[in-house]
């Protein structure tokens, strides 16, 4: 009888276990939620000019559409997230009008169809400050990394798609944030140390943006969803 219950209880211990993992993976954080408005959460953050977003559907998708004319404004929302229980961001986006090939590296070639930024703020020690702006790049090969013009090494481009990507159908994305910031902002030694900085970002950000080359574009962003795996 003892055997039994002993059994049972490191039974209904593994199933507890296991319940508790299938809720760890299945855990998300949807940022934008477009079908149930919730880009209403977001701000404008003007930089140069209007960039007009606005809600709508596009290839049967809930969709935030962003027309950029001469303009650099983005939406932002101020979030903690936790990248040992999301690590990872998804998204889908979609350009229907592109910009002309770019020297991205240089402040007046600074200019993108789409972009995603994921912030860790400084805070008072705006040093501290690192960011990796995610871009449909029209010059850049995918996988290319290099330093903002305006902002230097506090911030890293990071190009997905670029001049081969088909314009007009969605394009999906999955990043692991937390293992991207290691890489492109270095590895600091140890497990804990890299946890320590980078375990939160504290914003995300899109930005069509075509203030520096003086140009147009329209693009689209998908849901843009947090999860677990």
């Amino acid at each position: 009888m003892i055997k039994y219950k002993c059994y049972v209880k490191h039974v209904l211990l593994l199933l507890l276990i296991l319940n508790s993992s299938n809720v760890l993976a299945d855990s998300s954080i949807n940022l934008t939620d477009i079908a149930n408005n919730g880009i209403q959460n977001w701000h404008t953050k003007t930089l140069s000019g209007i960039t007009r977003y606005d809600v709508t559907e596009y290839l049967a998708q809930p969709a935030i559409i962003a027309n950029s004319d001469n303009s650099a404004s983005g939406l932002i929302l101020k979030k903690r997230i936790d990248l040992l229980a999301t690590p990872f961001m998804n998204w889908s986006w979609a350009i229907k009008t592109p910009l002309s090939k770019l020297d991205e590296t240089k402040k007046d070639g600074d200019d993108f169809a789409a972009r995603i930024y994921v912030v860790i703020d400084g805070g008072m020690m705006f040093w501290n400050t690192q960011s990796i702006s995610y871009v449909w790049s029209s010059a850049q090969e995918k996988g290319q990394i290099w330093d903002n013009p305006f902002a230097g090494s506090h911030v890293k481009m990071l190009s997905l798609q670029d001049k081969s990507s088909n314009i007009g159908p969605w394009y999906q994305q999955k990043r692991n944030i937390y293992q991207d910031l290691v890489a492109v902002f270095g590895d600091k030694g140890s497990k804990k140390a890299n946890q320590k900085s980078y375990r939160y970002i504290d914003m995300v950000a899109i930005m069509t943006d075509t203030d520096n080359s003086g140009g147009h574009a329209e693009a689209y962003y998908g849901d843009i969803v947090f999860s677990s795996w």
